[in-house]
């Protein structure tokens, strides 16, 4: 495929001088063998027929799916007798030729002989070849076995579908971890577009959980896929409400069907979008926890001789999972303050007990929380907002550093008691609505035992 020196100096001639340069000039390779080394490079099976249906060409991957070699192949005339049945033949050779008739190519399938005697259906496009002078002068016929096609044509449908019409979402990543393909119901997801996320790094569509997500795809290009699905809590970059989406995640890694060893291409991420079944999910389990405890604290209450351990005894078990702080003001005989009765410690948790030398009336400014659950015979929910001080709490007589509050009213007998004070720190999220609901079941047990404890003393608070 080369030639030396001396052999280049033969070309030019004895007494013409070689070009400047560093070396001789090259030599290009001669068409018909430059031809046979792309024939024996193609993965699709190649053969040709002149005019006349005789083989003039044969490539390897024929070869291997027939067993006929090129020395064995190429001369005959047409498939009959050997590479096909010979009642087949003419049906065969004539639906071969038939393409130097029509411009474009034409598909068939029909069964043809292996050397060994078995037979293999295969699938042909064939098209004409012409001449120098332009009319047809053969046919060239590309075939492959009908199952690695349909194979092909699997492989190449699921992904067309996968990124269009799948009801979950489908991302390719490359190995910088940028997306590179993005399906509708990802686009969907991640709040963007199918093109706008393309080449984009992951942190500016993903503003909480992307180190989670990114290290699971490092993960799989550096050990391949994991197994089982994982569960990614995330909030999107850029939205207008910081709700966290659940994404059930599996991670594939793709490497490159054509390199002799696997290269990594990237990661294929599947995903969907379970938030408001793991939401659910979590209701039903923060439901049977609050319902147990209602339970267990009925239990240790009734074994309470003292009526305000009992209520102190209702609080402590309400705290867990659900609060930092508990508080205790109960009204004063004439209805117009609320005096501190029980607390939680305001440094290290621990139990709800009563208030040393008690009997102090709370002073709590007009529309503080605890008053308004007062007026209302409600539950009241505040936070502190992002431009409060530091003091937020504390202005508001409550321990320092929490930020969430639950005001809930204790009556018994169609009488206000008091209030019961749940509080939160930062590293909880705000009270809700269904926390409303629990802290009010707990204040009625509360606010029972409070009033045995009263009438016990021969005093009526309330109004």
């Amino acid at each position: 495929m080369s030639a030396s020196k001396s052999e280049a100096a033969n070309a030019l001639g004895p007494d013409e001088p070689e070009r400047a340069g560093t070396g001789p000039e090259p030599v290009a390779v001669p068409g018909s063998e430059l031809l046979a080394a792309l024939l024996d490079g193609m993965d699709a099976a190649l053969c040709a027929f002149d005019a006349d249906a005789t083989i003039t060409h044969w490539n390897r991957e024929a070869e291997r799916i027939l067993g006929w070699s090129a020395e064995e192949a190429v001369g005959r005339r047409g498939f009959a007798g050997w590479a096909v049945r010979t009642a087949d033949a003419g049906e065969v050779q004539g639906r071969l030729m038939s393409a130097m008739d029509a411009p474009g190519r034409q598909v068939h399938e029909f069964a043809l002989l292996r050397k060994d005697g078995g037979r293999v259906l295969v699938r042909t496009q064939s098209a004409r070849v012409l001449g120098a002078d332009g009319a047809p002068a053969g046919v060239y016929c590309a075939f492959s076995e009908v199952h690695a096609q349909i194979d092909l044509e699997r492989s190449i449908a699921l992904s067309e579908a996968l990124f269009e019409d799948a009801s979950w979402g489908v991302v390719l990543v490359d190995v910088d971890l940028r997306p590179t393909v993005v399906n509708g119901y990802a686009a969907r997801a991640l709040g963007a577009g199918r093109t706008s996320p393309l080449g984009r790094p992951l942190g500016e569509l993903v503003a909480q959980g992307v180190e989670q997500l990114e290290g699971a795809l490092h993960h799989v290009l550096a050990e391949g896929a994991a197994r089982g699905l994982s569960e990614v809590w995330v909030t999107l970059a850029g939205g207008e409400t910081e709700r966290r989406r659940c994404w059930r995640s599996g991670f594939l890694r793709l490497a490159s069907p054509l390199a002799e060893e696997p290269v990594p291409l990237g990661v294929g991420w599947l995903f969907q979008d379970v938030t408001e079944a793991k939401l659910a999910e979590q209701d039903a389990d923060r439901l049977r926890f609050r319902s147990s405890q209602l339970h267990r604290a009925g239990r240790a209450a009734a074994e309470c001789e003292d009526p305000t351990e009992a209520a102190t005894a209702y609080l402590d078990f309400a705290l867990a999972g659900f609060a930092d702080h508990a508080l205790i003001d109960l009204m004063e005989p004439d209805g117009r303050r609320l005096v501190r009765t029980a607390s939680t410690p305001s440094g290290a948790p621990g139990p709800c007990v009563p208030v040393a030398g008690g009997g102090i009336p709370v002073r709590y400014p007009h529309g503080h929380p605890a008053l308004q659950a007062a007026d209302r015979n409600g539950s009241v929910r505040a936070s502190a907002p992002a431009s409060a001080s530091a003091n937020w709490s504390t202005d508001r007589q409550w321990p320092r550093d929490m930020v969430h509050a639950l005001c809930s009213v204790l009556r018994s007998r169609g009488r206000t008691l008091g209030v019961v004070t749940f509080l939160r720190g930062p590293s909880r999220p705000a009270f809700e609505r269904p926390d409303a609901v629990y802290a009010e079941s707990m204040a009625v047990l509360t606010a029972a035992a409070l009033d045995l404890a009263s009438t016990a003393d021969g005093d009526k608070p309330g109004h």
